[in-house]
């Protein structure tokens, strides 16, 4: 059972997680668009390919799998998920079972506009949200928000362009800065589908922020989900957390995995401002925080092999561990010269 992950990037440990999983029973193969990748270092096979704009790139993608005889393949970056996704039924034709949900999905969760109307319809708080720049400051003018303010990409992927503003000649600033600053990174395609509306002001909430995972089968049933508090966060992604149990948050996993019927991991932000939890945003893949949930007793990969495999295996989800605290170190690799 070969298994493939795309845009592997920086995630060693998923490689590691994977490989582990199989337990000599299939290979674990890793692409990006630089095969100087850390990721791919620890992979079994690595694979340079093109840019995931680029015309041919699910193309290359497929033939891949069929070189290799893939089994499942799954998605690291949120820009790629849209591309799998609209092209599920290719991989299935060819034996492949993609772990990357329907496009109604995908859109739902890339989308942070539809991401806030998603979980206003299924009863779960989101912060307050405005299209336009005009509209918050008329929000701000009448009281209905304050500062500081969340200046951020409509679509967007990590933490890249998220700004906060606290007055209006801040906001403006920002809001033009993030203008200039889309139309000049990755997100800019993305954002062409409704550019004068590609920019979200949102209010920015006080409290604790936690991510969670939470994990639906390969029939998108809801399984189970998991908690950490964030400690401390790096370039938009979790450095330091400790896990955490509570009721709280397990409605929310049941509310957003029934609901959204995704396939297999969802990583989740979510921010505790007073006695309420309010949901921030919705990543449908394994996001920078699951390893805490897997050093904590939880093995989502072998779940996922289990499944593909035609089992249950849930008894890697039940050894969840509170009150566990880790942090990310980085450790060097060598990689292979690209002029």
């Amino acid at each position: 059972m070969n298994i493939l992950l795309t845009c592997a990037g920086r995630r060693n440990y998923l490689v590691n997680y994977f490989k582990e999983a199989l337990q000599g029973t299939g290979k674990v193969i890793a692409t990006d668009v630089q095969l100087n990748a850390p990721a791919l270092v620890d992979s079994d096979i690595a694979i340079k390919v093109p840019s995931i704009y680029e015309v041919d790139y699910v193309d290359v993608i497929l033939g891949i799998c069929r070189e290799h005889d893939v089994r499942a393949v799954i998605s690291l970056n949120d820009l790629e998920l849209p591309l799998i996704s609209d092209n599920i039924s290719k991989f299935l034709e060819i034996g492949v079972t993609p772990i990357v949900s329907d496009p109604a999905v995908i859109e739902i969760c890339f989308d942070k506009w539809k991401t806030k109307e998603f979980l206003k319809s299924i009863g779960l708080k989101a912060p307050q949200t405005y299209l336009t720049l005009n509209e918050a400051l008329n929000a701000i003018n009448i009281g209905d928000l304050s500062y500081p303010v969340v200046v951020k990409p409509r679509w967007g992927s990590a933490s890249i362009g998220v700004e906060f503003a606290e007055s209006e000649e801040e906001l403006k600033l920002c809001y033009k800065l993030l203008s200039l600053r889309i139309s000049k990174t990755i997100l800019g395609e993305a954002s062409k589908q409704d550019i004068e509306k590609s920019i979200l002001i949102q209010e920015k909430l006080k409290g604790q922020e936690y991510g969670m995972d939470i994990l639906n089968n390969l029939n998108r049933n809801f399984v189970t989900s998991f908690a950490k508090m964030k400690l401390s966060m790096r370039d938009g992604e979790t450095d330091k957390a400790m896990t955490v149990k509570s009721p709280e948050f397990d409605e929310v996993g049941v509310k957003i995995g029934t609901n959204l019927r995704h396939i297999g991991n969802l990583d989740v932000d979510v921010f505790k401002s007073s006695e309420d939890l309010y949901v921030l945003e919705l990543n449908p893949r394994f996001g920078g925080g699951y390893p805490f949930t897997h050093e904590a007793g939880v093995n989502i990969p072998k779940a996922i092999v289990g499944w593909l495999s035609g089992k249950e295996n849930l008894n890697t989800l039940e050894s969840f561990s509170s009150g566990k605290s880790y942090a990310k170190c980085d450790r060097l690799v060598e990689v292979p010269s690209e002029s």
